[in-house]
This record gives C-alpha cells, sequence and structure tokens, in this order.
C-alpha cells in the first residue's frame, strides 16, 4: 500500500507476491478500488505471480484530480508507475472501465503490454447517447453522493441472483461504490465519455489475450465479448457461469482457473 509519484498523480497501489516473478497489473473498474481484486491476488501470489493492483486517480486512496480524467491520462498513470518500479513488461488486466485503460495503454504504450486480460469491457467508443448519460450521471453524483447510484446499480453490477445469494460480496461490492470520491467517479466518468475506438489497435495485436465475461452480465453481454474475442487474432475466451458484470468478485474459483491456466499458457 504504496503512494508512487507518477505522470503528476500520487498512485496509490499493492505490489505483491515474488520480486522475481512475472508481473500482472489488475486495474479496477468504476466505481470501485484495488480491493476488488482481492481473490485474484491470492491466487497469483501463491502461484509465483509479482502482482501490482493501483487505486486508480480518484478512486480508493489515489487522490482526486477535478474535471475531467480522460483514459489516457488513467494510463499514462499507470505506465509511470511500471515505469518507476522498473517493470519493462507485465500482463495487463482489467475488467469494464479498467478494460478499456487496459486497451488505452496498449494504444499509448504498446512495449509494455506482454498479455491482456479483458474482463467485462467493451472496445467501441462511447455513443451519443452514453456519452450524454455518462455527463448526467457526472453531474447527479456531485449532487447526490454515491449511495443512491450504488443502490440503483447493484444488481447489475451482480447479477440479481447474487446479490440476495452472496450477501458479503454484495456488501463489498456496494462499500467500494459508497466509499467512492463523488469528484473522482465524476471526473472518469466525463473521460471515458470521451473514449475512442480501440478496436483497430486491437485487430492488429499479436499479443495473447483473456476474454472473460460473467455469463448473465448486463452491462457488457457475452455476445459482445464473443465479439471481443472474435476480433483479436490470439485470443481465448472464459465465459463464467454464475456471474455478471464481476466475474472476479462473484465466482473467484472459475474465474482464477480460466486467469491462472491463461498465465500458464504464455
Amino acid at each position: 500500500m504504496n503512494p508512487q509519484f507518477g505522470n503528476g498523480v500520487n498512485v496509490f497501489f499493492d505490489d505483491l507476491g515474488p520480486r522475481h516473478g512475472a508481473v500482472v497489473i489488475l486495474i479496477h473498474g468504476h466505481p470501485f478500488n484495488r480491493t476488488m481484486w482481492a481473490p485474484q491476488t491470492a491466487a497469483l501470489t501463491t502461484a509465483g505471480y509479482r502482482v501490482i493492483t493501483p487505486d486508480l486517480r480518484g478512486y480508493g486512496e489515489s487522490p482526486v484530480v477535478p474535471g475531467k480524467a480522460l483514459l489516457a491520462d488513467l494510463a499514462d498513470d499507470l505506465a509511470a508507475l511500471l515505469a518507476r518500479l522498473g517493470i519493462e513488461r507485465a500482463v495487463v488486466g482489467g475488467v469494464s472501465m479498467g478494460g478499456q485503460i487496459a486497451m488505452e495503454l496498449r494504444l499509448r504504450h504498446p512495449g509494455v503490454v506482454r498479455a491482456l486480460v479483458l474482463s467485462d469491457t467493451s472496445p467501441a467508443p462511447e455513443t451519443e447517447d452514453g456519452k450524454k448519460f455518462r455527463r448526467e450521471l457526472a453531474e447527479r453524483l456531485l449532487v447526490e453522493g454515491m449511495e443512491p447510484y450504488a443502490d440503483e446499480v447493484i444488481d447489475k453490477m451482480l447479477a440479481p441472483y447474487n446479490v440476495t445469494g452472496m450477501p458479503e460480496a454484495a456488501a463489498r461490492v456496494s462499500a467500494m461504490m459508497c466509499a467512492t470520491d463523488p469528484e473522482g467517479a465524476a471526473a472518469a466518468l466525463r473521460g471515458r465519455a470521451e473514449r475512442p475506438d480501440y478496436r483497430p489497435v486491437l485487430a492488429g495485436a499479436a499479443e495473447p489475450c483473456l476474454v472473460l465475461v460473467g455469463a448473465d452480465d448486463v452491462y457488457t453481454p457475452v455476445a459482445e465479448a464473443e465479439a471481443l474475442h472474435a476480433l483479436m487474432p490470439n485470443s481465448v475466451l472464459a465465459v463464467i457461469d454464475g456471474a455478471g458484470h464481476l466475474p472476479g468478485v462473484e465466482q473467484p474459483e472459475a474465474f482464477n482457473k480460466a486467469l491462472l491456466e491463461f498465465l500458464a499458457g504464455l
């Protein structure tokens, strides 16, 4: 849990596992923080990997930068963090917005990316309706705070049956959302509305990629994951049963099995 100066931002992060292990950096989604990766960190470090889990600017313990945080800014923060740690190449993974930041890192800093792990995410640019929604949501969070939003989306972040069937996981996800600074979340929403189309860079990517998706994800359904898998020439697809938008939280054993199998093949 160390602050690291990178790209002008003090990014807080955990750096766990053996120093000599192959490096995996895992990027959380919105509006979460690095603790969402606890089940993956435990499995990966046990298997001998070095795992970096940062809090993106405006989330968790990392400071809020008001205004607008483009995905390019967030990717540059992480590239600077890896450079400061002396890490030249890493497996770069992320869920939802974190997956889009992983794609942005591949676009802007291709030499850093050894392989990609893309969970419940989309490479397409935001639609006009989506831009309007994200900008309006940013303003709403500043007025209302995070709790009404967290209550509204919990059964989309997790499959509805897991909200009731996995109360501890639901409470953990809700707590992460409610603990997020509304100004940090708003800045990321404004920036995410302006994200580019990542499909051209992914279509030409030679790096191995693991595409994961919860079988009951309503935000990025299985069909979108299948399209992402078809787009990338060196990818594999894992559909996680019994999960929605956050399969790493909802079904950590199945998620970790797919992840470890993928990493073992690199």
